[in-house]
């Protein structure tokens, strides 16, 4: 038994299996097939090949570098600084020029500060009190601008007063201009220079046109018909997130520009240029909400003629611009065209699995389909195993003729000759059936 077990292992590694196909002759169900292969096809080649171009491999670690650099000048003349020319050195924050930049566009400014002693503004929660012990020495203001000294002062005959403090004084009391001061900012320009580097393509490209014309980049504006001129007015970049510059201006605000690098390697290194995107970043909250605008504070430092240091205190407003790039490359590579050809060949398959189902269950004659496509046989060879075991018993009378096997019966040699069963065929039929 473990002999003949083994031989048939053997006598099986030489055997070839293949699929029966069955051609079904119904237009509707072809028809169908048809237009499921075209789909498939139209989404392999347009959506996969043209659109995605998926026979690329592809770059997205973009390494970038930005230089800005604001130019432009304005003139004022207020009762706090004089007349006063304003330079890219006095309203660019930090003046390296970094991807991140701030345009000062509105000051309160509280010159002539001192450390000494004064009484903490009345605006500061934390500085109220109604006697000397509500200042207690040596504790700073919450939310103030120093330490409480230990008084209380009230003016004339008022219960209520504020703590004395030590501090850089006279303490910041003016509020906020409602018309800015540097409101000509608007004809300002930026140039942004971006240096960017596909590392696995070992590609590199600049946003400035490549040229030996110096007066290239002092004549031209950026525009959709120019893109190699990154040179933008402030005014038109506020104006194309939708905003007014004059009301930003007042406030103060948060503008995010946008350089996004998408570049087809395969074709001409010209054909790789940047395209611009500007949004406003902030909340545009109504005009009394605290949480409106964009400011902070510095300071500008003196001595006098005896040595004290004195300062002026600026309050700035201004417009913060967020310089962001990001970007991908493409180039052609065979490993995922072949992968994306596999996916949309076995793609295919599903439309003959859907025809099937339409063909096996959802149309009039689909159990003459389901016939056709299965064949079930396991019972004709149940049948004649039990006539083989019939015919090898010991017979004790004459022998009887023999029966045939039905007629579905199959044989291995395809035609049904005399009608008798043979042990030897049963056999080659008990292989088939393993």
């Amino acid at each position: 038994m473990g002999q003949a077990g083994c031989k048939g292992l053997y006598q099986s590694l030489f055997d070839y299996k293949t699929e029966k196909y069955v051609i079904a002759k119904n237009k509707k169900v072809g028809l169908l097939y048809r237009l499921l292969q075209v789909s498939i096809l139209t989404y392999l080649v347009v959506w996969v090949f043209l659109v995605k171009k998926c026979y690329q491999d592809t770059d997205t670690s973009l390494q970038s570098s930005i230089i800005t650099k604001v130019k432009g000048v304005t003139f004022t003349n207020t009762s706090e600084l004089g007349e006063r020319l304003w330079d890219v050195a006095d309203y660019v924050i930090p003046p390296q020029g970094e991807n991140v930049f701030f345009v000062i566009t509105n000051l309160v400014v509280t010159p002539n500060q001192r450390q000494e002693t004064c009484a903490e503004s009345a605006s500061v929660p934390d500085a109220l009190c109604y006697e000397d012990s509500d200042c207690p020495p040596g504790e700073p203001v919450v939310a103030g601008n120093g330490v409480r000294t230990g008084r209380c002062l009230r003016e004339g005959s008022a219960q209520k007063g504020t703590c004395e403090i030590f501090a850089w004084c006279p303490v910041e009391t003016r509020s906020r201009p409602m018309k800015p001061l540097l409101g000509e900012a608007k004809d300002f320009t930026v140039y942004i220079k971006n240096f960017i580097r596909f590392p696995k393509f070992n590609f590199s490209k600049t946003n400035v046109l490549d040229t030996t014309d110096r007066t290239f980049l002092k004549s031209c504006k950026f525009s959709p018909e120019n893109p190699y001129c990154p040179i933008f007015r402030l005014g038109s970049v506020v104006s194309w997130t939708g905003s007014n510059f004059q009301e930003i201006a007042v406030q103060g605000g948060v503008i995010g520009i946008q350089i996004e690098w998408d570049c087809d390697l395969d074709k001409a290194p010209s054909e790789c240029y940047p395209r611009y995107y500007f949004n406003r970043l902030d909340n545009r909250f109504s005009g009394n909400s605290i949480s409106s605008g964009y400011n902070f504070r510095f300071a500008k430092y003196y001595r006098d003629a005896a040595g004290v240091e004195f300062r002026t205190l600026f309050k700035a407003y201004g417009i913060r611009f967020d310089v962001m790039v990001n970007g991908k490359a493409g180039k052609f590579n065979i490993i995922p065209t072949i992968i994306n050809v596999g996916s949309g060949v076995a793609l295919m398959g599903v439309g003959s699995f859907f025809c099937d189902l339409v063909l096996i269950y959802f149309i009039k004659k689909s159990h003459f389909y389901r016939d056709k496509k299965y064949e079930e046989v396991r019972s004709v060879i149940a049948a004649c195993q039990k006539l083989l075991r019939a015919e090898s018993a010991p017979r004790e009378t004459s022998p009887a003729p023999a029966v045939p096997c039905a007629p579905t019966c199959p044989h291995r040699s395809g035609h049904q000759g005399n009608g008798k069963v043979s042990v030897e065929q049963l056999q080659s039929l008990q292989t088939v059936e393993a």
